[in-house]
């Protein structure tokens, strides 16, 4: 249970502050967006970065029951996502071009990203 409480204080704020800062300047987060889609080499940096950060979370929590569930699904996806970026650059580019063109999508996933982070910040601080 520690290992849940001490990812949840690092994933839950990594998720309500990029999300809130989506909700309240949508126009900043497309333009980032937009410029980060146009590099392979960012998109495969990040690939990297959440590939370590995937292969942390499934390495040390391998919890399949009660709310930890989150975090361990959280650590495959970012595990899967990692390998998705590295490997194949042009579809995550397509894939995140039609999402940042439908402001609605953005704001509907910015909204759950602050919802799930705030549920994980509760969960690991109080």
């Amino acid at each position: 249970m520690q290992t849940s409480l001490f990812i949840a204080k690092i994933v839950g704020p990594m998720l309500v502050i990029p999300g809130l800062i989506g909700l309240a300047n949508p126009g900043h987060v497309k333009t980032v967006g937009e410029e980060f889609l146009k590099s392979p080499a960012l998109i495969f940096v990040a690939g990297a970065m959440a590939l370590i950060a995937g292969l942390a979370v499934v390495n040390t929590h391998a919890v399949w029951t009660g709310w930890p569930l989150i975090i361990t699904l959280m650590g495959w996806l970012m595990l899967v996502a990692g390998v998705v970026r590295m490997g194949f650059p042009g579809l995550v580019a397509a894939m995140g071009e039609s999402m940042i063109a439908n402001e609605t999508v953005l704001r509907v996933l910015g909204a759950l990203q602050v919802a799930l982070g705030a549920f994980l910040m509760w969960k690991g601080y109080f």
